[in-house]
């Protein structure tokens, strides 16, 4: 009657739906003398268990702390960053201020005038060089028409 327990304890543990006081039940049943001869192969596993939960570690392992050189590595990421935003507007202001003398702010509205009409000469001899160009596509175009009848 015990041993018809005992298999039906063992499959319940198998099935992973055993009770605290069911477990300790089998243990102290394949720690005994008098268990079942098909049993038996069970009663190494239970018996592991019973000297695995008296085996203590003894040996010390040093711990250390990670949260140090994090610390570093944060402070001199933040350097880093800090001296890159420093070059980029150092930098870029001495640009911004040679950039306005050069956009040319005029005191005398004469030598301003004269400087307008320098920009908008060079502007009118760059669109004159592209309106030559679409004049060539304009003789194509005629050429095409008169060669392909549509």
């Amino acid at each position: 009657m015990e041993f018809d327990r005992m298999e039906a304890l063992l499959e319940k543990y198998f099935e992973g739906e055993t009770s605290i006081a069911e477990e300790n039940e089998l243990k102290n049943y394949f720690s005994s003398e008098d268990v079942a001869p098909h049993l038996e192969q069970y009663s190494s596993l239970f018996g592991y268990f019973i000297e695995a939960k008296e085996q203590k570690f003894s040996k010390k392992t040093a711990l250390i702390s990670e949260k140090p050189k994090a610390l570093w590595w944060s402070i001199a990421a933040s350097v880093a960053v800090l001296i890159g935003v420093g070059t980029f507007v150092y930098f870029n202001s001495a640009n911004t201020v040679k950039a306005n003398k050069e956009l040319g702010t005029y005191d005398n509205p004469e030598e301003a005038f004269e400087a307008t009409q320098e920009a908008l000469a060079m502007l009118s001899n760059n669109v004159n060089v592209g309106v030559e160009g679409v004049q060539y596509l304009q003789v194509y175009e005629v050429t095409k028409g008169k060669v392909f009848v549509e």
